[in-house]
């Protein structure tokens, strides 16, 4: 029989959440060093599942995964695809599958929370969710291999089945948090695991941006394998790690546990549970109501964190290695501001620390709005680049190193634009690129541009232009009777001055971009940095927060909850950003967002931690003398 101590604090007269599942000898141990020696292996193993799991977080949600999903999809689709009678592009398809993952978790999270506060199984739900969300990311890895056509759409089936493992696996692994430590080493706690998850994210992500940047073909293009390896060593990294987290975390004890029952019973005495707990609501109103101020809050800051990845790539036009490098050195500036919030939280009380964060995120993306890639002003930077050749007396057309691919889909409009002006434009024919026929950029073995000479007339140059209010390629002509005409799509990224918001770049680009020289990589870089200042200490403050209000013998359900507000969050942000990136923009999208944190930063001044607190305090004495009772 497991012997339970519980120790009060001589200043509050309140039991501490510090007891001893098992008394094994010594006095020492009862004075505390060998529960002080536990406690850090609990917590050495609690940090290791966040340095395991941020490396599908970091390589593949972040830095690889959008930019290689864009070009899976562009290669297929091009700027967008028609789908439920509406264009997508890929950044919608992505926030898209986000959300459909979220949800999967978002329904089934407070019951599955109720069963395992009743049943020894958190860490049961924790390895079987890492497995299927470690494995989705290894199997990702097959996603070049499948064909053009189908490539994209495994990749996207693949991403939002790892994210149901992350996500799902999250909820238990947060309900372990309240099992850690007392209250006032919650933010400590908390802190060093989002710590560790940066660092360990951090330090894969080293590994793969040396890849991408080191392990090319003649070309100079990245070698085909590379992009697959990385998705399947975040999946092994993922997996590995948290195997330590399962050996050092102990299953937090329960005093008369639930016996085993079968599906629909389990399930319907969860359900009556929730709905016990949601009738019950007044008496949780406090832990209630930071669950809608922390939906709204961190609905905004998860939505940008993980769309910030496509929006630099389809919006921008940031290359892989750029994003790479940018998300990198965010890791290792969140890793140490994490810590850094945890002493702010010592000096203003976990709530104030939470509310500046939730400041300071405001005004960066504020700054994200402001993005802008400077405007093309060298022959060498447009995507066709036609030179006027005296000897031939026409011109020399050839594709910029690094243009995006034509749409390969045949029929596509995009091919379709392409096929209607060959005479002029710099492609070749491919009968063997995939099924059908196929025009792309005319790029020799090597990688290298080949010249293509074209016969450019006042007619066929007028057809071309009148075409570029679709496209999202530009051109620029030397030389000869057109010499220093260029030509820009409305979709290049350049553009700018069609959308709602475009006023609010376009003004940076003019008044700070531009004077100062600062592309748009080092634009993204700098307040990337900021953001990521931000990230650990307003996602580990806020676990904290809740941590601290939760009853303890009901850590699984409410986190349940905390999950289904997260998850739904996690679901709510993608859509608003997938219906209005369809229905105006990306950046209108990003400002949607924004207005989620700032509702939840107005809402959190009105939580009382210390009310939520003595609630939790009293719950677990109600529960543990019920427990007594019935033992």
């Amino acid at each position: 029989m497991a012997l339970n101590f519980r120790f009060y604090n001589p200043e509050t007269n309140q039991p501490s959440r510090v007891w001893i599942d098992k008394v094994t000898a010594s006095w020492s141990a009862m004075e505390g060093t060998e529960v002080t020696m536990d406690k850090d292996q609990r917590v050495r193993g609690y940090c290791a599942y966040d340095w395991g799991k941020s490396a599908f977080e970091t390589s593949v949600t972040t830095a690889i995964f959008p930019a290689w999903f864009a070009y899976l999809f562009a290669e297929a689709n091009g700027i967008s695809t028609k789908l439920l009678g509406s264009e997508w592009t890929a950044d919608a398809m992505y926030s898209a599958a986000v959300m459909i993952g979220a949800l999967l978790v978002a329904i089934c999270a407070p019951s599955l929370g109720v069963i395992a506060d009743r049943r020894m199984i958190k860490l049961w739900w924790l390895r079987i969710l890492t497995l299927v969300g470690s494995v989705s990311c290894v199997l990702l890895a097959l996603s070049p291999y499948l064909g053009v056509s189908a490539g994209w759409i495994w990749a996207l089936i693949m991403f939002m089945m790892a994210n149901v493992g992350l996500n799902g696996a999250g909820v238990f692994y947060n309900a372990l948090l309240p099992h850690m430590g007392d209250e006032s080493e919650m933010d400590s706690i908390s802190n060093k695991a989002f710590a560790a998850g940066y660092l360990g994210g951090g330090l894969l992500l080293v590994v793969h941006l040396a890849m991408v940047t080191l392990i090319v073909d003649d070309s100079g293009s990245v070698q085909s394998w590379v992009i697959p390896f990385a998705m399947a060593s975040s999946g092994v990294w993922w997996l590995g790690f948290a195997q330590m987290t399962f050996r050092m975390v102990p299953e937090p004890h329960i005093e008369n546990e639930m016996e085993r029952m079968g599906l629909v019973p389990s399930t319907k005495m969860a359900l009556g549970e929730v709905k016990a707990t949601l009738s019950d609501i007044k008496s949780f109103r406090t832990l209630f109501f930071y669950m809608l101020a922390y939906f709204c809050f961190i609905d905004g800051i998860n939505s940008v964190t993980a769309l910030a990845g496509v929006f630099g790539i389809v919006v921008l036009g940031l290359t892989t290695s750029g994003l790479i490098l940018t998300i990198l050195i965010i890791q290792f500036v969140a890793a140490p501001a994490a810590i850094g919030f945890t002493k702010l939280a010592d000096k203003w009380g976990t709530k104030g620390a939470l509310q500046f964060s939730l400041v300071c995120w405001c005004f960066v993306i504020v700054g994200a709005l402001s993005f802008a890639p400077l405007e093309l002003e060298s022959h060498d930077e447009f995507d066709m680049q036609y030179t006027y050749n005296e000897e031939t007396g026409m011109y020399d057309a050839v594709a910029r190193k690094g243009v995006n691919p034509i749409a390969a889909l045949p029929g596509d409009d995009e091919q379709d634009w392409a096929l209607d002006h060959e005479a002029i434009m710099p492609v070749q024919q491919n009968e063997d690129y995939k099924k059908g026929y196929a025009v792309e950029w005319a790029f020799d073995s090597d990688g290298e541009a080949k010249n293509v000479s074209v016969n450019l007339t006042a007619e066929s140059l007028a057809a071309l232009e009148a075409t570029m209010d679709e496209s999202r390629f530009s051109y620029s002509i030397e030389g000869g009777e057109f010499g220093n005409v260029t030509g820009l799509g409305v979709n290049h990224p350049t553009s700018l001055g069609d959308g709602m918001l475009d006023f609010i770049p376009e003004t940076a680009r003019k008044l700070v971009w531009a004077p100062l020289g600062m592309t748009v990589f080092f634009q993204f870089l700098l307040l990337g940095v900021f953001g990521g200042a931000l990230l650990g200490g307003s996602q580990g403050l806020a676990r904290s927060m809740f941590g601290q209000m939760v009853p303890e013998t009901r850590s699984a359900e409410f986190f349940g909850f905390f999950g289904f507000f997260g998850k739904v969050a996690a679901l709510l942000g993608p859509l608003i950003y997938s219906l209005m990136t369809v229905w105006f923009d990306s950046r209108v999208g990003i400002f949607a967002i924004s207005l989620l944190i700032v509702a939840g930063a107005i809402m959190l001044r009105k939580v009382d931690v210390e009310d939520g607190i003595a609630v939790a305090r009293a719950e677990d004495e109600r529960n543990r003398q019920k427990d007594a009772a019935t033992a």
